[in-house]
């Protein structure tokens, strides 16, 4: 852990400077994966399935006869859990509404917006040594919210070949039925390009690592968009007095725990707290399993003591975290002036993994700084807005000395004769 004290504003940038992906490094191996899956379809996905996740598959999708089956496979609190989890989700975000005002911009020209679900739209679950069944509420919740026609779920097989049984009971409860045995790059190429199996999607959402980031870009050449940019996941947390420093390093530790590259950051304006929280951390980091994993990532944890507290809501709208944990007296205040952040979590009682798994809110949110220009997962991001307008004859007789002027200004004649031969009737 690095401690700073005193940051000059001209060294923020560079204190603040995020690990970047070698795209470079791997853009040649997605590069093939994209050719063969768009020249092969359903034989290249075997044949990568096979190499990466040592799982020999007869065909990719989930049978229903599988999806029951998952039902018995895991815990009466688990599945409790996830139907409570998904009821929370499903009430957050249907306070997301929808409403299609029409405007009367004046007399004889009514203008209005029309929101429509995204027809086809993919979703990728990590698998793995940590498979993310709680993304798949995330983000298929909001999807059929939406209104989503087809929603097509890719996750990564064991050597079985067979999807974990939380992401299976996660996606039955969310009503997803499509749900394929495919992961990594190979998942994302299906989904871009179409096999036999495997629908095109015109949108694809989910986590992910470096591979499956470099894929998703590699996606918007094959005109199917994307959530939004990715990087390691990251925590960012302000504190006071009144902070209990065994919950802030709870709180660090379990974004640490995510991966050797998860960004972990503490900001406060009181040394005490500081030095309580690395002590709890020296202890508390030996009782998780992942402990190894979050030594990696906190060698490169920032812990600031900053001048107070409006130097700390400024350095964290500088960062723009994706998870901001305010855990002070004045939390209101505080986040009334946040500006930059995809989650924010306000109080002593309000960890992180809530929003991770269970309080309704989403935990798809952007990273790597992109939380000043991104919003978070949410029902909207499964839809697109078409404006609409309709302009009668005294309307466009109105606006057409003004269409006309603009068009002939800009030397585009014909957009201006398309008003002058409708004023001639």
């Amino acid at each position: 852990m690095e401690i700073i004290k005193n940051l000059n504003k001209n060294d923020w940038k560079e204190t603040f400077q995020r690990p970047s992906i070698e795209f470079e490094a791997i853009s040649e191996a997605v590069d093939e994966i994209f050719r063969e899956v768009e020249k092969k379809g359903d034989k290249a996905l075997f044949r990568y399935t096979n190499f990466f996740d040592k799982a020999k598959l007869d065909k990719l999708k989930v049978s229903d006869e599988e999806l029951d089956l998952c039902d018995s496979e895991i815990s009466e609190d688990l599945k409790d859990a996830i139907k409570i989890a998904c009821n929370n989700i499903q009430k957050f975000h249907n306070t997301q509404s929808i409403v299609d005002v029409k405007v009367k911009i004046e007399d004889g020209i009514n203008c209005w917006q029309k929101h429509v679900p995204i027809e086809n739209v993919g979703l990728y679950i990590p698998g793995g040594s940590a498979p993310l069944f709680s993304s798949v509420l995330m983000l298929a919740i909001p999807a059929k919210l939406a209104g989503c026609k087809n929603i097509n779920l890719c996750s990564p097989p064991n050597s079985a070949g067979k999807i974990h049984p939380a992401i299976l009971y996660a996606a039955k409860e969310a009503g997803v039925k499509n749900i394929y045995k495919i992961g990594g790059i190979q998942a994302i190429a299906a989904m871009a390009i179409g096999t036999e199996s495997i629908s095109k999607v015109d949108k694809i959402y989910g986590p992910g690592n470096q591979y499956v980031t470099a894929a998703k870009l590699k996606a918007l050449q094959y005109n199917t968009a994307i959530d939004m940019p990715a990087g390691p996941s990251e925590v960012l947390i302000i504190a006071d007095q009144s902070a209990k420093p065994g919950y802030l390093a709870a709180d660090l530790l379990s974004q640490a725990e995510h991966g050797p590259d998860s960004q972990v950051i503490l900001i406060s304006w009181d040394e005490m707290i500081i030095k309580e929280t690395i002590e709890e951390l020296k202890g508390q980091i030996e009782l998780i399993p992942r402990s190894n994993i979050a030594k990696k990532s906190l060698e490169h944890a920032k812990i600031i003591l900053c001048k107070d507290d409006n130097e700390a809501i400024s350095l964290s709208n500088f960062y723009a975290p994706e998870h901001l944990i305010i855990a002070t007296e004045n939390t209101s205040i505080l986040a009334d002036r946040v500006i930059n952040a995809g989650s924010v979590f306000l109080g002593n009682y309000s960890p992180e993994s809530a929003g991770d798994y269970a309080s309704g809110t989403n935990h798809t949110l952007p990273t790597s700084g992109f939380a000043k220009s991104f919003s978070g997962l949410n029902i909207f991001s499964f839809m697109k807005k078409i404006s609409f307008q309709e302009i009668s004859k005294s309307g466009l007789n109105n606006l057409a000395k003004t269409i006309t002027c603009m068009a002939e200004e800009e030397g585009l004649i014909a957009h201006k004769n398309a008003v002058k031969i409708r004023l001639k009737d």
